[in-house]
Parts: C-alpha cells; sequence; structure tokens
C-alpha cells in the first residue's frame, strides 16, 4: 500500500451507520447499554447473530471505529482494541495457551511482559523457554509439539536487539506454530508486520498512536494466515476458517477479562492515529540524526539504534524497519552514579517513563522499570546499570544535543 492509499483509507474510513448531524469525527458513545425494538432482535444480537451492539464491556460504537479503522490499513482479519499494551499481550496468550503449553521468547523482554510470562502464567502451568531469537537453529531446537506460540518484541526494550522476523516466521510455521510479535516500537504506518510473517501483533497503543501520551490503549492485530487446526488450544473451532483465534478471543476471553478499550480513549486514539505519519517521521528522524551526534559527545560510553552503521543489527533492522528504526535509543555512561547526576541536571529532557510522547524522555531502566527485578534477574536479561533509556520527542535535534551536552559538562 502506498502513502497515499493508506493515508485515504485511515482518513476516509465510513461508518457503519450514517451520523445524524454529519459528523466528521465518529462521536463518543459514551453508553453502556443498547434498546431493541424487539425481544426477537435482542436474542439475535446477544446470540452473535447479527453485529448489533448490545454492552459497552463488548462493543462499542466508538471503539469499533477504531478497531475498523486499523482493520483497513493494515489489511487485517480482526482487529481487538484494549485498555492498555499488557491488556493485550494477557489477551492474547489466555486465548493462545493452555496448562502444559509452554512459550519460547528471548530473554530480552520488557519488565512487565517478562513478569507476566513468569510469574502471573506460571502459576497457571505454562513454561516460558527463553533462548537467542537472533540464532534460528536455537528457536527451532526450543520449539515443541506442547508450544503455543513463538513471540518477540520487533526491537527489544530496552536492550535494542533485533531479530530477523522472516527467519522466525518460516523456523515457528514449520513447526506448526504461531507468531506473536509485539511491534510497539514500530508502528504499523511504517512496518507491515504481516509482509514478515507475523500472525498476530500486539501493539501498546498508548505510544505513538496516542497522539502524544493522551491515553492509554493496546491493539490485538490478526492477519488471519495462521491454520488454527495446527494448535491444540483452537484446532476445535478451526474448521478451515482462518478465525479461531479472532472468534475465541471476542466470543469468550476478551468478554470474560473486561479489558475492552474505553469509548473516550479511542475518540482520542483515532484523531492520534491520524497524524501518526507526520508525527512519527519527525520522532524517527531527530532520534536517528541526535543517535549519530551521541556517538562524538566525551562521557558517553557506548549508544544503541539500530540505524548507526556500526550496530550489529543494522543490515536487518534497515531491512525490516527502512531508515528509521524507531524513536527511541539507549546510551550508556561510566556508572550509576554518573547516571544519576546525569538525569537531575536534565533541564529540557523529562525525568518520566512512557515512550513517544511528544516531549522527549528519560530513565535509568535497571533502577525503575527493573528495580524490582534480583540483580541476577537482570544480569540474565542484559539490563546495564550503566544504560539510560531515551525516547525522542518532536523537539529539534540542536535543542536536545544543547541539554545533554550541559547535563555531561564536568563529569568526573
Amino acid at each position: 500500500m502506498n502513502r497515499l492509499e493508506y493515508e485515504a483509507r485511515l482518513l476516509h474510513k465510513s461508518y457503519p451507520k450514517d451520523d445524524p448531524y454529519g459528523s466528521l469525527s465518529m462521536p463518543v458513545y459514551h453508553t453502556l447499554a443498547y434498546e431493541f425494538a424487539t425481544a426477537a432482535e435482542m436474542e439475535d444480537a446477544f446470540c452473535g447473530r447479527t453485529s448489533e451492539h448490545t454492552y459497552s464491556r463488548v462493543t462499542n460504537p466508538t471503539v469499533q471505529h477504531l478497531e475498523e479503522r486499523v482493520k483497513e490499513i493494515t489489511n487485517a482479519h480482526g482487529v481487538t482494541a484494549l485498555n492498555s499494551g499488557m491488556a493485550a499481550i494477557s489477551n492474547t496468550f489466555l486465548t493462545l495457551a493452555w496448562s502444559g503449553c509452554n512459550i519460547v521468547t528471548s530473554r530480552h523482554l520488557f519488565g512487565n511482559t517478562y513478569s507476566f510470562f513468569v510469574n502471573t502464567l506460571n502459576a497457571f502451568g505454562v513454561e516460558v523457554r527463553f533462548c537467542d531469537l537472533t540464532n534460528p537453529d536455537e528457536v527451532a531446537a526450543s520449539i515443541d509439539g506442547q508450544t503455543c506460540a513463538l513471540f518477540v518484541e520487533v526491537i527489544t526494550n530496552p536492550q535494542m536487539e533485533v531479530a530477523d522476523l522472516m527467519a522466525l516466521s518460516r523456523v515457528a510455521h514449520g513447526k506448526g506454530v504461531p507468531l506473536v510479535a509485539d511491534t510497539t516500537l514500530i508502528p504499523f504506518s511504517h512496518f507491515a508486520a504481516a509482509d514478515f510473517g507475523v500472525d498476530i501483533e500486539v501493539v501498546s497503543s498508548t505510544k505513538y498512536i496516542s497522539g502524544g501520551a493522551t491515553s492509554l490503549g493496546g491493539l490485538i492485530i490478526d492477519y488471519g494466515r495462521f491454520n488454527w487446526s495446527r494448535s491444540p488450544r483452537l484446532q476445535m473451532l478451526a474448521d478451515d476458517s482462518p478465525s479461531a483465534f479472532h472468534d475465541k478471543l471476542r466470543r469468550e476471553i476478551h468478554r470474560n477479562l473486561g479489558a475492552y478499550m474505553t469509548p473516550e480513549v479511542a475518540y482520542l486514539q483515532s484523531l492520534g492515529l491520524e497524524t501518526l505519519p507526520v508525527r512519527y517521521n519527525r520522532h524517527a528522524s531527530t532520534c536517528s540524526a541526535l543517535a549519530e551526534q551521541l556517538v562524538s559527545l566525551s562521557g558517553v560510553t557506548g549508544v544503541n539504534y539500530s540505524g548507526l552503521t556500526d550496530n550489529p543489527f543494522f543490515e536487518v533492522s534497515k531491512r525490516q524497519f527502512g531508515d528509521y528504526p524507531g524513536a527511541m535509543l539507549t546510551f550508556n555512561l561510566a556508572s550509576k552514579e554518573q547516571c544519576f547526576r546525569f538525569l537531575d541536571r536534565l533541564r529540557l529532557i523529562r525525568r518520566a517513563t512512557n515512550l513517544f510522547d511528544n516531549r522527549s524522555l528519560i530513565l535509568h531502566p535497571a533502577s525503575t522499570i527493573y528495580g524490582s527485578f534480583t540483580a541476577e534477574q537482570r544480569d540474565m536479561m542484559d539490563i546495564k546499570e550503566t544504560t539510560l533509556r531515551l525516547s525522542v520527542g518532536l523537539e529539534s535535534v540542536d535543542s536536545l544535543l544543547a541539554d545533554i551536552r550541559q547535563a555531561l559538562s564536568d563529569m568526573p
């Protein structure tokens, strides 16, 4: 899909029903229940024989419109909007997993994802098998008949590792296992996950899509390409249909967990979706230029951004994400003490969590996101006390560089 077609399809996606006032933006349907003309119509809706809304924990017109817009521009089979990125991950794996199964993934995981796999799912009999996702042979050896999914972050946070998605999809599909990818760090406006063999895409829409940190949200994007008859959990629903995962998710898991996106958030994120390509170009081009400048600064002992030509993942990153692999980078100073001193001296860049706010945000991962982890766990996950994570906002390169330089000045 070319850029013009993408933007036209996004901006002009029609409503399922005409708005009586001709509103150009989908209204916020701040309602819980929906009235029916007859008992028979009500029965048909509740039994899934029609697509009419019944209760806003299950579907809502404003949320549905966001889902349909994402579906339109990604060519997905089904999209589900939830109230956070972690809700997207948990709903996905509660749809795929069963007691006695295993998930194959990397040790390089975002902190809450790691905790969900290792602590929450483990209590229900789900094993997590960690391996090097940049080594397809090791991945293949880790998958067996009880593997429910291969899970990858397209760029790990904060280790900045980039695995070859096509190689992973070949391994996973050869073993009859779906490839699930967290693509939060590269928006689908600039990265077509399905083209690289991803079956299920999970996204924290809190990040790029929300439009400047306006709201929490998450998306599950099902491309409808996996043969679910190969899944022990979903094979009874497959019946030669691509809908088994989406149907299980929408008719059971999502309804029972109650984590559906609210209409207010869907409205905000629909607005953010409209400006996503423009904002991403600014975020990512600034991040790339800043990474090149940081390399030469005194006191900086290393910069990790896969857009740098000497980065070990440069080639695979360029093949998958183009010239700009996201708007997050990490860099190292000499010690934890220097990291804290640097953070305290910043004047423009904000000391805060989250990614892809309009403002640039920075934190020390080891003492924040991974602060409750043991030293052994941090070592296993390659979380270093000398690393800082920077999410690049919409400020100019010169402004960000000036703030970093003054904070680095007179470092012992």
